[in-house]
């Protein structure tokens, strides 16, 4: 595996190294061990599985403030989606900075999203599959997001959605007593 540092501290994408031959190929999607070299975290304790059956629809921005916040590792498995992460780490240099990368069946990319980080998707085509590693299980009383569209992050989705949910269509202007922002310091 390629671990590719992206614009925001701890977060990476990662490129599978694929052995082939005329059979097809072979490559790790999760190895402990690079992934402990790599100084990332190596205790999953859920794989999620999300289907998405039209193109436009957008998942997110999530996360869970600690003692829950999670770390995810994403790949997409059928079709191709917009991944993006927003670092919501107080006292962070890229605090409050996205970071977006496509991610089809075809590239196989990975992103590794760190705690602290507010993650979402669009999806880029009809029937897009994901899976995801999860560090922490799902904890309702931390659940928090952020809005999609908030103009103080500015993510620039490369569509606009046309499937959301209720919840994340209506998540808050960023707020650091609702958000947490102290909370995830040093992550």
């Amino acid at each position: 595996m390629k671990f590719i540092p992206t614009p925001l501290i701890g977060a990476y994408t990662i490129e599978l190294e694929k052995r082939g031959d005329d059979r097809g190929f072979f490559a790790r999607f999760f190895c402990e061990q690079e992934f402990a070299g790599a100084g990332l975290e190596t205790r999953f304790v859920q794989i999620n599985n999300s289907l998405s059956s039209k193109k436009g629809t957008l998942r997110g921005m999530h996360y869970q403030l600690p003692p829950a916040a999670e770390v995810k590792v994403v790949r997409c498995v059928r079709g191709g989606l917009f991944d993006v992460i927003v670092d919501l780490r107080a006292g962070s240099p890229t605090f409050g900075r996205w970071f977006g990368a496509e991610l089809t069946a075809e590239n196989r990319t990975v992103m590794y999203v760190p705690r602290g980080f507010a993650h979402g998707f669009i999806t880029l085509t009809d029937d897009t599959e994901a899976f995801y590693l999860v560090s922490a299980f799902y904890s309702p009383e931390n659940e928090r997001g952020a809005r999609w569209n908030d103009p103080a992050i500015g993510i620039q989705w490369p569509i606009d959605p046309t499937e959301q949910s209720d919840k994340d269509r209506t998540w808050p202007d960023l707020d650091p007593s609702f958000h947490g922002f102290e909370l995830m310091r040093g992550a």
